[in-house]
């Protein structure tokens, strides 16, 4: 087995070290308290861009904290959806990124440079803007916060809808500490967390996290079914093949070993320092690496084929993955007098990947070597993505008549991809079907922001909050090109690879006219209007009306397309019942959201292949949120998570490749209107509860089981809702654990998730015009055993 270098660092540290992965348990004398207590403990958020608490804070917000995380094994952020009200994540297989959804808003296409999220993920303060973040392991993480509703005015760029922040743990001064685990699991699944904290001097710190995951994939490998060299041979004669052209199916086309799709293998290390000189000023520095070697998840037949596992697929293009990411992220904060603080966050990530892909999965049989089935592979050659911001924050301290905050954001991104589809008859040996080649060396993204907020806190318990965000976007497209096969006859009939240079004359691609070259600039005014009351300590109600907005951009050829804006119209409660023993807290909203950006693969009546964005009419959407948490006893802990979400499309007629379409005369094209239909990953309803009981040993050890169960009822996969296998279906999982708490910090933990073993998917399609889809992961069970110092 070969083990990169933070593979060999994580041995390094579990081997030199005597402690236990500081995610996985909460301080020790404070995890003890609460548990002795029968009052829900206190949680602190920055939602607000400020430390308040969380019942004190006029947002509908979900705050999970490193035990809670731990508790669900949360490792992407796809595991913290069904912790959430109103969150969904969908995996989209061939570049192997995880799109968010919330409040039945979203975009499954924000998976490359094309495409922006609506729902934006920051770490640390600092935003991520390729989805390929949100893919990273979450390691050593002190908490997650997700916001619903837009948060533009303070978190900005493209959290229309929402943000994700999540936050690292960092050093501590004058204290030795650390932490250390490992795990095994089914699928050969093996995992080894570690971290450490040491002083480097009275007034510094230093934090080293390191982690690495890995599992089989789930997906087995089939073998082709037996066709006769007869049966083979009539098939493609009966095409019109030459005769003396003919030749069998090569079965060494096909993959039977090897790395299995839906495999996993990441790691990550951190590295932290604090300086911290007075107490006045901190300075908070990172730099992290993440790296993935696994492989992409694989779209599975829906209804599988005769004899085979639900889990398989006949594969002709061998799975691969190779990601690397490196990121700095620095915060500085001085307090310039007892009234004013002053902040400055600046973040750089780098990011370079390639993939292969099979797209086809084998769905069709191939009846010969160019008839029958097809070969699709979706190929990322090369991609690289740059990115750094700058943010600079001046606020109030302390709890005033005026609380206030000002700031200045900018933001550019550098990237880059090369994505290649070969699409041929029967097999790979057999004629193009289509292929292409997209290119695109230079993409870039400017956004300057300035915004500031206030609440006046008035007497009786009111206060009033108004905030503003301007932003202005530029983008531009340079040397950028789509490169597609012209079937030139004196040209091999070959699958484009790395190894053809699709630019050159004589290899059998001609360049789209025009080209990608454009620029797009815009900008736009956005804000947040909130009154909140707070009726006595223990209950707080809050209105808001808040705009959110998503910058427009630039597609294939050259053209741009518009901004997306929402305003979001909501009223909320938070309590605090039973001597603090019971918390509730309510959200209801209205969403009206305009131009939405639908993005989708489409063919060109000239046969040519294009990404295509365009703005539709938006969609209507409302619902209700409710979290609840209680401690029943010193012993009993549960969580009670509700949502109804109601969508309705605007005007949208939409065309996709994706899927089996009707053909429009109008558009020369296929497509389907779908004008008021429900919004994609937006159940009715859903339910997530977790409970845990604590049972107290001798000599202070415990042993805690717990049970987590999620229901939603059905949700629809795209726009086109076109019927049970465009939709997951009602459902309820459960994921049951076990934790021993030992003596000296000794801990273990065992845990079973999905323990039904049920099939969810969280996309669907069916361009071939068999029913394919993306699913959860099946059954899995693991221990995880570590030690804290």
């Amino acid at each position: 087995m070969k083990f990169s270098a933070i593979q060999v660092g994580v041995l390094a540290l579990l081997a030199s070290t005597n402690g236990a992965y500081a995610q996985q348990a909460a301080a020790p004398a404070a995890q003890a308290a609460n548990n002795e207590s029968t009052v829900v403990p206190e949680v602190l958020i920055t939602a607000t861009k400020r430390t308040t608490s969380l019942q004190k804070t006029p947002v509908a917000v979900t705050a999970l904290d490193a035990a809670a995380l731990e508790d669900a094994h949360v490792q992407t952020i796809q595991d913290v959806t069904h912790l959430v009200p109103s969150f969904q994540a969908t995996g989209q297989g061939d570049h192997g990124v995880i799109t968010m959804t919330m409040r039945g808003v979203g975009n499954d296409s924000a998976k490359t440079e094309y495409a922006d999220p609506e729902v934006a993920f920051f770490v640390d303060g600092i935003y991520s803007p390729r989805p390929e973040g949100a893919t990273a392991l979450l390691f050593d993480v002190d908490a997650i916060e997700v916001l619903r509703g837009p948060q533009g005015t303070l978190w900005g760029r493209n959290s229309t809808v929402g943000a994700v922040n999540m936050q690292t743990v960092k050093p501590k001064l004058g204290v030795v500490s650390g932490t250390v685990s490992g795990g095994l699991g089914d699928y050969s699944r093996m995992g080894a967390r570690a971290a450490l904290n040491v002083p480097t001097g009275e007034h510094s710190a230093l934090r080293v996290a390191l982690i690495h995951e890995e599992h089989d994939g789930y997906v087995k490998y089939q073998t082709l079914p037996n066709i006769s060299i007869a049966d083979q041979r009539a098939a493609y004669l009966a095409s019109g093949g030459d005769p003396a052209k003919f030749k069998p199916i090569n079965p060494n086309n096909y993959v039977t070993n090897g790395p299995r799709y839906n495999a996993q293998n990441q790691s990550g290390v951190r590295v932290s320092w604090l300086y911290q000189p007075s107490d006045r000023l901190k300075w908070n520095i990172s730099y992290e690496r993440f790296q993935d070697r696994g492989t992409p998840s694989m779209n599975l037949m829906q209804t599988p084929r005769a004899g085979q596992d639900e889990w398989s697929a006949l594969i002709d293009t061998a799975p691969f993955l190779h990601r690397n990411v490196n990121t700095v992220r620095s915060r500085v904060d001085y307090l310039v007098n007892p009234d004013i603080a002053f902040a400055y966050i600046a973040g750089f990530s780098k990011f370079s990947g390639s993939s292969t892909y099979d797209q086809d999965g084998g769905r069709l049989l191939p009846t010969s070597f160019t008839t029958g089935g097809d070969f699709q592979a979706n190929n990322t050659v090369w991609s690289k993505y740059k990115s750094n911001s700058h943010e600079l924050q001046l606020q109030s301290t302390g709890t005033r008549e005026i609380d206030w905050q000002i700031g200045a954001y900018y933001a550019a991104e550098d990237n880059g991809i090369r994505f290649d589809i070969p699409i041929m008859h029967g097999t790979q040996d057999g004629s193009v079907v289509w292929q292409g080649s997209f290119i695109q060396p230079k993409e870039t993204v400017d956004s300057r922001a300035i915004f500031g907020q206030a609440t006046w806190n008035l007497a009786g318990g009111w206060h009033v909050t108004g905030g503003l965000r301007y932003t202005s976007d530029k983008r531009t497209n340079e040397g950028g090109n789509g490169y597609t096969w012209n079937y030139d006859p004196n040209v091999p009939q070959l699958p484009v690879t790395p190894n053809i240079d699709p630019t050159k004359p004589g290899q059998g691609y001609n360049p789209s006219v025009p080209s990608n070259d454009g620029r797009y600039k815009g900008s736009k005014m956005t804000g947040l209007a909130r009154l909140s009351y707070d009726i006595d300590k223990n209950h707080m109600l809050y209105a808001s009306v808040s705009t959110g907005y998503k910058s427009g951009g630039l597609q294939d050829g050259g053209r741009t397309y518009g901004a997306e804006t929402l305003t979001n119209y909501e009223f909320g409660s938070k309590s605090t019942f039973l001597g603090g023993a019971l918390r509730i807290n309510n959200a209801a909203y209205y969403l009206d959201f305009k131009d939405f950006q639908f993005s989708s693969p489409v063919t060109n009546p000239d046969g040519s292949h294009t990404f295509v964005t365009s703005n539709v009419d938006g969609a209507k959407v409302w619902g209700l949120e409710s979290e609840i948490q209680a401690k029943l006893s010193p012993d009993d802990k549960v969580a009670l998570a509700l949502a109804y979400t109601n969508t309705k499309l605007g005007y949208l007629v939409a065309g996709s490749n994706d899927y089996s379409l009707p053909f429009c005369p109008e558009l020369n094209a296929t497509c389907l209107d779908v004008t008021g239909n429900t919004m994609p990953h937006a159940p009715k309803f859903s339910m997530q509860l977790n409970y845990q009981h604590t049972f107290r040993l001798a000599d202070g050890n415990s042993l805690v089981p717990r049970v987590s169960a999620h229901y939603e009822t059905k949700s629809e996969l795209s726009v086109f809702n076109l019927g049970p296998e465009d939709q997951q279906k009602a459902y309820t999982k459960f994921d049951i654990g076990l934790r021993y708490q030992g003596p000296k910090q000794f801990w273990v933990d065992a845990f079973v998730r999905n323990v039904g073993d049920k099939r969810i998917k969280t996309s669907a399609m069916n361009g071939g015009n068999v029913w394919v889809a993306q699913y959860l992961p099946p059954r899995t069970i693991g221990v995880n055993a570590g030690i804290d110092f």
